[in-house]
């Protein structure tokens, strides 16, 4: 539970554009998380101006980092609250904020200390990331195995 700072200026457009200005900023989180095929089941998403807050309880530790990201990691939203429990007392995982001219490999070298353990940060962000190599300055990525 806490707050997660994301940049407010990074992200997928999603809040604001055209297609979802019809619909309230929470419907557009919901479906972005369905779109994702994240299971947010018992999970709450409200809106109030640039912040988010996700509450209820998930069907496990590694989906509420998901849905909290998925939603964090959308332009407009600077933060996100964490209300959200899980049952299944995994630990949680490290997050990393990307910067400017970082690599996958780069961030895994850094936290994982082998840059070839790359794979494993992108198989920890799945479906929020599709390539390896489409990661963007102010994106935040979970670390498995490291409390960064």
């Amino acid at each position: 539970m806490g707050l997660w700072n994301f940049v407010k200026n990074a992200g997928k457009s999603l809040i604001g554009s055209a297609e979802a200005s019809e619909a309230p900023p929470e419907d557009a989180l919901r479906k972005e998380v369905e779109d994702l095929g994240l299971n947010a089941d018992g999970l709450e998403i409200s809106v109030d101006g640039d912040k988010v807050t996700v509450s209820g309880n998930a069907v496990d530790q590694e989906t509420r980092e998901k849905v909290i990201l998925a939603v964090g990691n959308v332009e407009g939203v600077a933060s996100v609250e964490d209300n959200a429990k899980s049952g299944d007392g995994a630990d949680p995982a490290g997050f990393h904020t990307v910067k400017k001219g970082e690599s996958l490999w780069k961030i895994a070298e850094e936290h994982l200390g082998n840059g070839s353990k790359y794979t494993e940060i992108f198989e920890a962000n799945r479906p929020m990331l599709s390539d390896p190599d489409k990661i963007y300055p102010g994106q935040m990525l979970r670390i498995p195995g490291s409390k960064a």
